[in-house]
């Protein structure tokens, strides 16, 4: 996972809430074995609606999604997750997330930017006056800004999982911090060979080797 310190672009705003998992990538796509082109099946059940928001030309290439309420609701999947990412989006901003959804965007380097719910419907109506305007989330300093208007609001990142995102830590990345305890470890406990492994009644012993 690639350490992630600012996200900078253009914005969509969703402007729909309690989006769940499997509005995000429906269950048909979770048979795929890879974990990449996901991005074609994100809200796949609404874009074949031409009105929908991520069809409007306005939109592409936007970085960041802002969302209702309840955002990543339903079942534990991280293809939610790789779907958003793979489309392109780098932060998700709503007023609330699930709490699974909120744990694996962390794992994977998803920014999710909570703020107050009047916030975000604020956020929505600037960037409906004018798709163009960029939005600038700072992982560092925990804020949310449109530089033009010079609009910004601050938002609450775990202590742990802002160190994740400014260091690019995934969960093997976490452990490999702890690999000389891990190697100190290994090379104090005893080791164990098969040599003597069954008494003369047959019975399973072992024997430790220093």
């Amino acid at each position: 996972m690639k350490a992630v310190h600012i996200v900078e672009g253009r914005a969509v705003p969703l402007g729909r809430s309690d989006v769940d998992t499997d509005q995000i990538i429906p269950s048909e796509w979770l048979k795929r074995v890879e974990r990449t082109g996901f991005g074609r099946g994100l809200f796949s059940e609404w874009r074949d609606d031409p009105e929908f928001i991520l069809n409007q030309a306005d939109y592409q290439g936007a970085t960041i999604l802002v969302a209702g309420p309840r955002f990543g609701t339903g079942s534990s999947r991280e293809h939610a997750v790789w779907a958003l990412m793979d489309y392109g989006f780098e932060a998700v901003v709503a007023p609330s997330f699930g709490d699974i959804f909120r744990n694996n965007s962390s794992k994977q380097g998803l920014v999710t930017v909570q703020l107050a719910a009047e916030d975000v419907t604020h956020l929505e109506n600037l960037l409906r006056e004018d798709p163009r305007r960029a939005v600038v989330v700072d992982v560092a300093r925990g804020t949310l800004e449109v530089p033009e208007l010079g609009w910004t609001r601050s938002f609450h990142l775990d202590p742990a999982i802002r160190e994740r995102l400014l260091n690019g830590w995934d969960d093997i990345g976490m452990t490999l911090r702890r690999g000389a305890e891990i190697d100190d470890f290994e090379a104090s406990r005893a080791h164990f060979t098969l040599a003597g492994l069954f008494d003369g009644d047959g019975h399973v012993r072992t024997q430790e080797r220093s």
